[in-house]
């Protein structure tokens, strides 16, 4: 049952008109069992002051592009409701007309576009109406015997609207409705939701819970777990086995859902997805179509179920099921394309946004972490939905025509449109080591501001966790992760990546960037000194880099790797041979990957610094002491001696590194591989030759 979040102390704060609006919708939008992300509407009536200081009667709607949940009082738009209540006497209205004329009556051309279902809200002759798409009621809507069901329910106090896609027809429709029906207090629109009123804030939202409850507990006294949909087929595999195998086959997946942009993953195994997937009739009944108009954006008209065996735990299948599945998915989504596009319609990219794996779960995508669970969260109601319709009877869905021009519908389309300009990492994971530490740290934060995911690797996950959780604080939820990871040990490098599959799909970029220095006369170099230097900054860059270049291999996707080199890589530095050797070791070994890397598009590219001081770990070690006495000066000399010996008298901060690996990961170095650029303020001893 979902729950009355309404509290009289909170709303008594209140001041009254808008802001009553603000809190009811912030509540109905709360609870994903009551509305959906992005979806619903509400509205309320007042009377303004307009321009002119003259009192008219104002409808304050939801604005297009936003959600319930979050919205805040300049989301709304008010519309003199004056100026739209003689279109009910009119016949009919096109979109494209109503969107002109509602343009017209906004109180201020700084608000929102108005919601689509705009006179739905007009039309109704109450202070407060509010449109949902609970999953109960959805269930009943949904169902091939719902107006039965709802007699049942509701006896005569409900009105039936057979599915019309929003607009003026539908709110007529539902006008005239109400106005035939004296005892209606609520409407059911078939295949697509509830719409209420009330005379205050509180009385709407009241309603709204309470109809949604009737349904709910005349659902749930009928509900038999042992035959939900069709009863168990499949097994669900330990948590740890899910994750192994999906961790094998996430960049799979996500290979095969990128086209021309690429695609972020995340994966869902919650308890109801999991008793769908293993059901019996999973495979049929996924296949029917969409529970709600307003999942069809987001989740496609249908998902991709794979016919798969959990209990074999075979991987191999698993993954050729997968290609085979979304390449013959993407050829009906085109045939589906073709057969109903109307002029001037462009496709959206054929691949499927959820697929569902018996014994794993499903893999939700989208253009970032962000969207790819909101069709993951909308795909939760659709389970939730088909479960109560079949519950009730048999489900049903919108047919095809009407799947697609919801899909593909200009209303719907210019809420996508809202959404800020795509950047230039926007749809990539980078993946930085040492990402705690001042290079690292900047690094991950000027490819997230360009619009990246990034891990952050790190053998200090305190100070890992503390840069990923500003990042997502300041960028939102989900846009950077930390791992810690020791960098020579080859566990926890696969372990590592196995995470970034895990929470993204894969990762486009790398930047071995984790590093330590010393320094020792040459005859004073000792054996551990030098293993450490060759473990570390050796075979810690090659085991990142193989784990990274066998994972962007089987995305097929391409990649970018980025080495940090040294001054030292082309320098034989003062009493630092092995740290000079292995630097030089770093840049060789990009070019030979670089040589290896070309025929799968993976570049490998090698960035050279020199002293950068500001928030490294290296510096604040006993290197710092240890470079001063190397060049006879004491250590609070040292960014003095660092900026005078360069030809351009400049210090190298981290942020001159950062745009510097940012350029070689970017589309303007596309063409670029087995390069080495200098960072160094012009240090004539290491120029390149």
């Amino acid at each position: 049952m979902v729950q009355n979040l309404w509290n009289e102390e909170k709303a008594t704060t209140l001041t009254a008109g808008l802001s009553e609006l603000v809190y009811r919708s912030n509540l109905i939008g709360s609870d994903r069992a009551v509305c959906n992300w992005g979806g619903g509407n509400t509205s309320m009536k007042t009377i303004e002051k307009d321009f002119r200081g003259r009192d008219i009667e104002v409808m304050w709607v939801k604005g297009s592009g936003s959600d319930l949940a979050t919205m805040q009082a300049k989301n709304f738009t008010g519309l003199n409701l004056e100026d739209i209540r003689p279109l009910i006497e009119r016949d009919e209205m096109s979109d494209e007309e109503m969107v002109e004329y509602l343009g017209h009556c906004m109180i201020d051309s700084k608000h929102p576009r108005a919601s689509i279902e705009t006179l739905l809200h007009a039309f109704l002759p109450f202070n407060h109406v509010d449109h949902t798409h609970p999953d109960a009621i959805i269930s009943i809507c949904c169902a091939d015997n719902g107006k039965e069901i709802a007699k049942e329910i509701f006896g005569d106090r409900f009105v039936w609207v057979p599915y019309v896609r929003p607009g003026f027809t539908l709110s007529k429709m539902i006008a005239e409705g109400v106005q035939n029906n004296p005892n209606a207090d609520l409407v059911l629109m078939e295949k697509h939701g509830l719409v209420v009123w009330g005379e205050t804030a509180k009385e709407s939202y009241d309603k709204t819970i309470s109809v949604i409850n009737e349904a709910e507990e005349y659902i749930n006294a009928r509900v038999d777990e042992n035959a939900t949909f069709g009863g168990k087929k499949y097994d669900s595999l330990t948590v740890e086995d899910q994750k192994s195998i999906l961790a094998k086959v996430m960049p799979v997946i996500r290979g095969a859902v990128s086209d021309e942009k690429k695609m972020l993953l995340t994966y869902d195994h919650a308890e109801d997805v999991l008793e769908f997937v293993n059901s019996i009739d999973a495979s049929e009944l996924s296949q029917v179509g969409a529970a709600c108009p307003d999942h069809l954006v987001h989740t496609k008209m249908k998902p991709l179920y794979i016919d798969w065996d959990p209990s074999t735990k075979d991987v191999d299948q698993l993954v050729e099921g997968i290609k085979t599945g979304v390449e013959t998915f993407k050829e009906e989504y085109k045939a589906y394309f073709e057969r109903n596009k109307n002029e001037g319609d462009v496709m959206f990219e054929p691949a499927p946004r959820i697929i569902l794996i018996p014994g794993i779960g499903m893999v939700n995508s989208g253009k970032n972490a962000t969207m790819a669970n909101v069709s993951g969260a909308l795909y939760h109601r659709a389970i939730a939905v088909m479960k109560g319709s079949t519950t009730l009877g048999n489900f049903v869905s919108l047919n095809e025509n009407e799947s697609y021009n919801i899909e593909y519908w200009p209303l719907e389309l210019y809420k996508l449109s809202l959404a800020p300009k795509e950047a230039e990492f926007s749809r990539k994971v980078a993946f930085v080591t040492g990402g705690a530490g001042g290079i690292g740290s900047e690094t991950c934060r000027q490819f997230v501001a360009e619009g990246a995911h990034v891990v952050l690797a790190d053998l200090n996950l305190e100070g890992a966790k503390k840069v990923a959780a500003d990042i997502n604080e300041q960028y939102g939820e989900s846009r950077a992760i930390a791992v810690k990871m020791d960098v020579t040990s080859e566990e926890q490098v696969q372990a590592a990546f196995e995470q970034a599959a895990l929470t993204y799909g894969g990762v486009d970029i790398i930047v071995n960037n984790a590093g330590l220095a010393t320094s020792s006369p040459f005859d004073e170099t000792t054996l551990k000194e030098w293993n450490l230097n060759m473990n570390v900054l050796g075979t810690g860059y090659f085991l990142v880099a193989r784990e990274a270049f066998k994972l962007m291999k089987d995305q097929a996707l391409g990649g970018s790797m980025v080495f940090i080199g040294s001054k030292n890589s082309v320098y034989a530095g003062k009493n630092a041979s092995a740290y000079s050797s292995v630097k030089a070791l770093e840049t060789h070994l990009a070019r030979c990957i670089a040589a290896e890397g070309g025929e799968f598009g993976i570049r490998v590219n090698s960035v050279l610094p020199d002293a950068v001081l500001q928030g490294s770990a290296i510096w604040g070690s006993s290197w710092r002491e240890e470079r001063a006495a190397a060049y006879g000066i004491e250590p609070d000399q040292l960014e003095e001696h660092y900026r005078k010996r360069t030809t351009l008298l400049e210090n190298i901060y981290p942020k001159d590194i950062a745009e510097s690996i940012l350029f070689f990961s970017s589309s303007k170095a596309v063409k670029t591989t087995g390069c080495m650029i200098t960072v160094d303020g012009g240090v004539p001893a290491a120029f390149t030759r």
